[in-house]
C-alpha cells in the first residue's frame, strides 16, 4: 500500500505528483511510487477539555494529523476520522518488545491510531471520574506518570516504561516499580482519579504525599519513599507506612481521589473510617493494577 500524499515535515497535504511540499519546501521523492509513508508532525492541536469531574478532551483533528489512545477511551469521533489499532515498532521483535512493555504498563496490547483526511473531532475520557491533563511536550522533554493514567497523544509524543532510580521506591511506592514515561515534541493527554492539584517545585523543595496520589511529574524531580514516621503513627494515623518524597525542580501533579480508595468506600462491609492498615500499605510491593 503506497503512503498518503502528506509532506513527511509539516503534514500539509500535497498533489500527487508533486516533488516538493508547497508549505516547507520538503523534498517529496522522484516520482508518486517513492512516496514515503507519512509521518505525523508535532504540529499544535487544536483541543479543548470539558466537563468537571468527568471530563472529555475534544480534540479537532486537521487533514494529516493522527492521534493515538489507549483502547477504549474514545467516547465519539465523527464520520472523517479514520482508525485502526495496531501495534507500534518496525520490526515484529520491536511490536512484541512494545507489547510486553504495555502490559507491564497496565496499558492494552494495541494502540487505536485516529487520523484525518479532512478537518473532523474525537473524543476521549477516562473510566472513572477524574480531571484530564495536557502536557505540551517539547522535542526531548519527558514527563514521569502512573501507571494507567495515559489517555491519548500525537503520534509524535513516544510513550515507554521507565523504572524508578531506587530500590525502595519502586518495592514500597504502590505503583511497583513500573511508571510511564512520555516523550515530546507533541501533546500529551492523561486522566487522574478526582481533582487535580499542582505543584511547581524549587530546587531543593520537598513535597511528601500519599504513594498512591502521585499522577505525575518532571523528569527533573527526584522521586523517593521514605518512612512515614514514628511507629505508632505509621499504624495508627491512617495513611500507612510510607509516604513518597518529591524533591524539585520540576512540576507535579498529585490527585484527590485513587482507586483504591474508591474501591474501600464502595466495599460493602467496611471497617471504619479511611484508615489502611500496616499491611495494606505494604501491597505496592507487589505492584498495583490502579
Amino acid at each position: 500500500m503506497q503512503g498518503m500524499p502528506f509532506c513527511t515535515r509539516c503534514g500539509n497535504r500535497v498533489a500527487d505528483d508533486a516533488r516538493f511540499c508547497p508549505a516547507c519546501g520538503q523534498a517529496l521523492g522522484a516520482s508518486p511510487a517513492a512516496f514515503p509513508a507519512f509521518t505525523p508532525s508535532p504540529t499544535p492541536l487544536d483541543y479543548t477539555i470539558q466537563g468537571d469531574n468527568l471530563q472529555v478532551v475534544r480534540i479537532r483533528l486537521q487533514p494529516g494529523q493522527e492521534i493515538y489512545a489507549e483502547a477504549g477511551k474514545m467516547v465519539y469521533k465523527t464520520g472523517n476520522v479514520s482508525w485502526e489499532s495496531r501495534m507500534s515498532g518496525q520490526s515484529l521483535g520491536d511490536k512484541l518488545w512494545g507489547a510486553l512493555k504495555r502490559k507491564l504498563m497496565g496499558e492494552s496490547l494495541f494502540w487505536t491510531y485516529f487520523r484525518a483526511d479532512s478537518p473532523g473531532e474525537v473524543g476521549f475520557a477516562g473510566s472513572y471520574p477524574g480531571r484530564i491533563q495536557a502536557f505540551d511536550l517539547k522535542p526531548g522533554q519527558s514527563i514521569l506518570v502512573q501507571r494507567d493514567a495515559f489517555l491519548c497523544a500525537q503520534s509524535s509524543v513516544k510513550l515507554d516504561i521507565a523504572f524508578v532510580k531506587r530500590i525502595g521506591a519502586g518495592l514500597l511506592g504502590g505503583e511497583g516499580f513500573i511508571l510511564e514515561k512520555l516523550t515530546g515534541p507533541g501533546t500529551a493527554f492523561i486522566h487522574a482519579g478526582g481533582d487535580a492539584v499542582e505543584f511547581t517545585l524549587a530546587p531543593g523543595d520537598v513535597l511528601q504525599v500519599d504513594t498512591g496520589c502521585i499522577v505525575g511529574f518532571d523528569e527533573t524531580v527526584d522521586y523517593d519513599v521514605q518512612f512515614a514516621g514514628g511507629i505508632k503513627t505509621a499504624i495508627f494515623g491512617g495513611e500507612g507506612l510510607f509516604l513518597a518524597t518529591l524533591r524539585g525542580p520540576g512540576r507535579a501533579i498529585l490527585q484527590s481521589m485513587t482507586l483504591e480508595k474508591l474501591r474501600r468506600e464502595l466495599t460493602p462491609v467496611r471497617t471504619g473510617g479511611d484508615e489502611r492498615s500496616a499491611l495494606e500499605a505494604l501491597g505496592g510491593i507487589f505492584g498495583s493494577e490502579d
